[in-house]
């Protein structure tokens, strides 16, 4: 039989001076300090509160903005310093973010710009309820440099390439990632060829008006719809039918599908909440993003697909890490009215938002970083801090110092006094509960009671 003994030398600890003393070894490496969580702590509080000290989330506005309300903004998917928006007065920009100013301006519509998308041939196609779809080229030379004087001569003219005519008004589109197709919402769904100037499939199942189509951008024949009737269905363009459906409680304002997770894709409600769903199974969310005190109008994820950005209907836009139900940041100005778009750009580093004052806001999506050359040496230390700071993040001070954010005080107010009435809700059916037979008054999880019912696969055929 053999046997192993642990043997120690006695080299490598301090000799025992006395009797009285413990025969406890001690450690002499100079690298592992008896002070070294201390040490860390510290430096973690300070890196925490130099973060919040150099948070400036805003960077300016884009030229000087539209004459109206700003309702829709599109990305170009294909590079990262452009962008589109639509207005309430009818008007398209596309904007280069490197300057900060618009490199083309068209009077689209007659009425508000109801939807906006750039194709991968870097074209802009919109629609409105004038009934119109108009595809623009925004390469051409012939309107840059416009100036306000020259409107009337200039926009809705040179830079349109193609017309398409519907039989009532749109409310919504989206363009294939790939392929000359797009969809549009209105009363009825309904699938476009580009190079046809009729619309090729009906896809509407039993809603009253669609509000927001989109394409899914990896499984690219799948489209989520929102309808005023409160639903969101999925459809299949390769059978032209309808897979699942689901109703809320409430409305839903806006659609945004995962980039990186084909199957995952989130929604913004008219109950103050956005939600991740995992499109195979609609019978209960992924997660419930709270924290708005107002409608959430539009949701869209970063191009890594983690974190999201919504903006809302009480003035201000937050940012949420996907697996987390409370926002990480939340961004405010004082001129910025209600916030009707908002949309990440794709290098994750900025978010771009569209607001009722009329004005384009360019962010930081993360508040204290910067965009400069950074040497080895700081971005060695930058990495470092940010390594501290996840490792202290449940420590009480780093936390509470973390989290504060000031927030104008109709937000603050109104946080409160939802709080409250939640806390009272929550109470009411704790007590009947507690007070009924067993069984008689059933659980719902808070990722599952805003759902009233779903179905899948079947149409209804008129």
């Amino acid at each position: 039989m053999k046997i192993k003994t642990i043997s120690r030398s006695a080299d490598n600890y301090v000799p025992i001076r006395n009797t009285q003393e413990s025969s406890l070894p001690r450690n002499l490496n100079p690298a592992l300090h008896p002070f070294e969580r201390a040490r860390e702590y510290t430096r973690a509080l300070t890196a925490t509160k130099m973060e919040r000290m150099f948070a400036q989330p805003f960077v300016g506005d884009l030229g000087k903005g539209h004459r109206d309300g700003v309702y829709c903004i599109a990305k170009n998917l294909s590079t990262l310093n452009a962008v589109a928006t639509g207005s309430g007065d009818g008007v398209i920009k596309y904007w280069d973010m490197a300057i900060r100013d618009e490199s083309a301006s068209f009077k689209a519509h007659y009425g508000t710009v109801a939807g906006l998308v750039v194709t991968p041939q870097s074209q802009m196609l919109s629609c409105g309820a004038d009934k119109t779809i108009k595809l623009w080229s925004v390469n051409s030379a012939d309107y840059r440099g416009v100036d306000d004087q020259e409107i009337s001569n200039k926009r809705g003219t040179n830079g349109l390439l193609k017309t398409y005519l519907g039989e009532h008004s749109f409310q919504s589109i989206d363009h294939h990632r790939k392929e000359s197709m797009f969809v549009t919402g209105g009363a009825e769904i309904q699938l476009w060829d580009a190079s046809r100037s009729k619309p090729v499939t009906n896809l509407s199942w039993g809603s009253d008006n669609i509000t927001a189509v989109k394409f899914n951008m990896t499984e690219t024949n799948i489209i989520a719809s929102a309808g005023s009737d409160r639903s969101v269905v999925l459809y299949d363009i390769r059978t032209n039918t309808p897979t699942q459906k689901m109703v809320a409680t409430m409305r839903t304002n806006a659609i945004a599908w995962n980039p990186m997770e084909a199957f995952n894709f989130a929604t913004a409600s008219e109950d103050h909440n956005g939600y991740l769903w995992d499109m195979r199974n609609l019978s209960r969310s992924l997660n419930v993003y709270k924290d708005h005190v107002a409608a959430v109008m539009d949701i869209d994820f970063s191009p890594t697909g983690e974190e999201l950005v919504t903006g809302s209907y009480d003035k201000t836009i937050r940012i949420f890490k996907t697996r987390d139900g409370h926002s990480r940041d939340i961004y405010h100005t004082k001129r910025m009215q209600r916030v009707f778009c908002t949309k990440f750009s794709m290098d994750a580093k900025y978010i771009l938002t569209g607001s009722d004052d009329g004005n384009v806001r360019l962010w930081r999506s993360n508040a204290s970083a910067r965009s400069l050359v950074k040497s080895t040496r700081e971005r060695n230390k930058l990495e470092y801090d940010e390594a501290l700071k996840d490792r202290y993040k449940h420590m009480p001070e780093i936390k509470r110092i973390a989290r504060h954010r000031h927030v104008p005080i109709a937000v603050k107010s109104a946080g409160e006094i939802k709080r409250v009435e939640m806390e009272a809700l929550k109470k009411r059916v704790d007590n009947q509960r507690r007070h009924s037979k067993p069984g008689a008054v059933k659980y719902k999880s808070e990722r599952s009671k805003h759902i009233i019912g779903t179905a899948h696969g079947h149409r209804d055929d008129k």
